[in-house]
């Protein structure tokens, strides 16, 4: 068996927390350790926790740094390196997981390989349902499920598709719903810390683990992660951002200097 860490990008919602650790609590394969990766959230999310430590099958980490702003890749990096499982999942906390989430990503795992996977978007009107009956058996047909395909579950069928088409390019690259194995991860120095600010993180680790030879996974009809809706995030740091995936790319760089080394 390989030993996995689930880890959770959290920010101050500590309601959307409850109801992702509530369908951690219902996967039919857990991870070997949950990991709260929180950018700076407030004591209410450290009161969830603890309450959830107590009913918890498995261990959990609060990974936590002061609220200085939008620092994902920072303290994901912070998380990674805490981690004690082989394999790494990760999500953020406003993705409720399909009960076969864990069990999903772990089938698809190999040396080498990444997963970036897709998720099932919800209306505000479904999510606030959610979050108040902390109900998280999701079907695809309830009203207020926007794209029902993304929430089709056909592990065998994805197998055999995979033989035709091979997943390339950056399309779907999304943080929310990404795997690898800890020694790949490390191989490319994590997440790049120069990136701060909404967006683009996901993509140009992405771009490292192409250069660096990794291949992605096909992963459609797996590994469901259903959205919670919430208002979009300031994305004003975006073309500061584009012009360091940019150089990633035009260097075809394989490693980031500002990334997880220094945790480690």
């Amino acid at each position: 068996m390989t030993s996995s860490s689930l880890i959770i990008a959290n920010y101050n919602w500590p309601q959307a927390l409850e109801c992702c650790l509530l369908s951690v609590m219902k996967q039919h394969q857990l991870p070997s350790e949950v990991i709260i990766a929180d950018d700076g959230s407030g004591p209410e999310t450290k009161i969830v926790i603890e309450r959830f430590r107590q009913q918890f099958p498995i261990p959990i980490k609060h990974i936590w740094h002061p609220d200085e702003g939008f620092r994902l890749g920072m303290i994901r990096n912070k998380a990674m390196a805490a981690a004690s499982g082989e394999y790494l999942v990760q999500v953020d906390s406003d993705i409720i997981l399909h009960p076969f989430f864990i069990y999903d990503h772990l089938q698809a795992a190999r040396l080498h390989h990444f997963i970036g996977g897709s998720r099932v978007l919800l209306n505000q009107a479904l999510s606030e349902k959610i979050l108040g009956a902390k109900n998280t058996d999701i079907s695809i047909y309830e009203k207020g499920v926007k794209n029902k395909l993304n929430g089709l579950r056909a592990p065998s069928l994805a197998r055999i598709i995979e033989f035709f088409k091979k997943e390339k390019g950056l399309y779907n690259m999304r943080g929310c719903n990404m795997s690898f194995w800890k020694k790949d991860i490390l191989a490319v120095n994590g997440y790049n810390e120069n990136i701060t600010g909404w967006g683009r993180e996901d993509t140009e680790l992405a771009i490292r683990f192409y250069n660096k030879g990794y291949k992605r996974r096909y992963f459609k009809l797996q590994g469901i992660a259903y959205h919670l809706f919430h208002q979009e995030a300031d994305r004003s740091g975006l073309l500061l951002n584009d012009e360091i995936l940019k150089s990633t790319k035009a260097n075809n760089l394989t490693y980031c200097e500002n990334g997880i080394n220094k945790y480690l």
